[in-house]
């Protein structure tokens, strides 16, 4: 039987929208199974404690877990090729942070492209990264330090959470500022790089704050500053690296990605909550005791940061001559 042309385009119309309907409807009841949190680094270290922080509270707000799963290696970047080619279905995150923006630039040959290929959803927090050194230093400032390294030239181990890291960077732009020759040694992370500076393998880092700043509380390191432009209300005491280099900032950022083309149903649920926890003041507090500040926003907002930071960096990249294969 033929059917007439307005039935063929009635019923060609109700298959064409049915999927629109059924994704919406999909994303409504979002998340029904847990949901991978994939994060570049090793465990115990401030990015993986900033995503259990917020996998916790999505945990509790959607009703299904938030799996933290950590892929370290290549500066983060078998983490995120592996969110680029995850189902763009919202099972699969990403923990973006200043890394990424960091290697778009120092890998001359990657797989994906993080701004093309990963899908802004949200920020978390931004937060300043700490100079610490072992207590066999001796320097408790960072001009002392500075002077420590220019008698001691080739010989002072700068440990970092691997090559690209945002440790790394940070370390070899004071490098470059104050004049020094610091040996670079990367890790896997910050906290096996906090546990070899602990123990004196090493004589200096640049780790999140959020990694180390229990050991500087507590005495186990020596912090000598912050890296971002003004001092930290978690560690008031602490100067910053830019009151004795000028123009010296270095500050890291966290928030949440997915694959290219998840549903905006989803990135915004994901964006709602990501900024209610934000607002909330217990959430707040213990991102401050990790010495972060909450950036609250849109995904578009979280997108111009991390295109922001890529430009930044990139050319902090250039200029430094750093490369990784």
């Amino acid at each position: 039987m033929k059917l007439r042309r307005r039935q063929f385009l009635h019923l060609a119309a109700g298959v064409t929208a049915l999927p629109a309907g059924s994704r919406f409807a999909w994303a409504q009841t979002y998340p029904t199974r847990p949901v991978r949190w994939i994060v570049g680094f090793t465990p115990a270290g401030g990015n993986d404690i900033v995503a259990r922080l917020m996998g916790q509270w999505l945990t509790e707000r959607l009703g299904q877990p938030f799996i933290i799963e950590n892929r370290p290696g290549a500066g983060t970047n078998i983490a995120a090729e592996a969110v680029v080619n995850a189902s763009p279905d919202g099972y699969t995150l990403f923990l973006a942070n200043l890394s990424n923006a960091i290697n778009a630039t120092l890998y001359e040959k990657l797989n994906f492209n993080f701004i093309r290929d990963i899908e802004p959803v949200a920020a978390i927090s931004r937060a300043p990264l700490i100079m610490v050194v072992h207590s066999s230093v001796p320097a408790r400032t960072v001009p002392e330090f500075i002077a420590y390294a220019k008698t001691n030239p080739g010989k002072v181990n700068m440990a970092s959470a691997g090559i690209g890291s945002a440790g790394h960077l940070a370390g070899e732009m004071f490098k470059m500022m104050a004049g020094v020759n610091l040996v670079h040694v990367p890790y896997r992370g910050n906290a096996p790089a906090l546990a070899d500076l602990i123990a004196g393998q090493v004589e200096v880092l640049f780790p999140s704050a959020a990694s180390s700043i229990e050991y500087v509380k507590t005495g186990k390191l020596r912090g000598l500053a912050v890296t971002s432009a003004t001092r930290s209300d978690a560690l008031p005491d602490l100067a910053t690296v830019g009151d004795s280099i000028p123009g010296y900032e270095a500050s890291s950022f966290y928030g949440i990605g997915a694959p290219k083309n998840t549903p905006a149903e989803i990135v915004d649920k994901l964006n709602k909550e990501v900024n209610a926890a934000l607002a909330d003041p217990k959430m707040r507090a213990r991102l401050a005791d990790l010495g972060g500040t909450p950036l609250p926003g849109s995904p578009a907002d979280f997108g111009k940061l991390i295109a922001d930071e890529t430009e930044k960096w990139g050319a902090a990249v250039k200029f430094s001559g750093a490369k990784a294969n």
